[in-house]
């Protein structure tokens, strides 16, 4: 099993940055693909980035390509998201996750942190 917690959000000014941490326990977490999801108030949660299990392989939605990058270290069991050029359509809770192949899914997702709220002001 894997346990995850966040951390990182906040609010910024629309072109701004910022760094979610997400930290892992558990002895599995180098087998898993990771990924960055997000919800924003009223809407489905939706997939932002993903990367596979050795970090070699990397996935962006449209919406974040070229702004956002997702990293990982297997030996600090972290997931990273470093957010450039933020925009107020960015706003929403960001969570991490584990699979045992990255995805774009959802539901292709077993384990997930309790999230963090990032709020890009205009």
């Amino acid at each position: 099993q894997v346990q995850l917690v966040e951390s990182g959000g906040g609010l910024v000014q629309t072109g701004g940055s910022l760094r979610l941490s997400c930290a892992a326990s558990g002895r599995s977490f180098s087998h898993y693909g990771m990924g960055w999801f997000r919800q924003a108030l009223g809407k489905e949660r939706e997939f932002v980035a993903a990367v596979s299990w050795i970090g070699g392989t990397t996935y962006y939605a449209d919406s974040v390509k070229g702004r956002f990058t997702i990293s990982r270290d297997n030996a600090k069991k972290a997931l990273y998201l470093q957010m450039n050029s933020l925009k107020p359509e960015d706003t929403a809770v960001y969570y991490c996750a584990a699979s045992p192949r990255e995805d774009l899914r959802v539901a292709k997702y077993n384990y997930w942190g309790q999230g963090t709220q990032v709020t890009v002001s205009s």
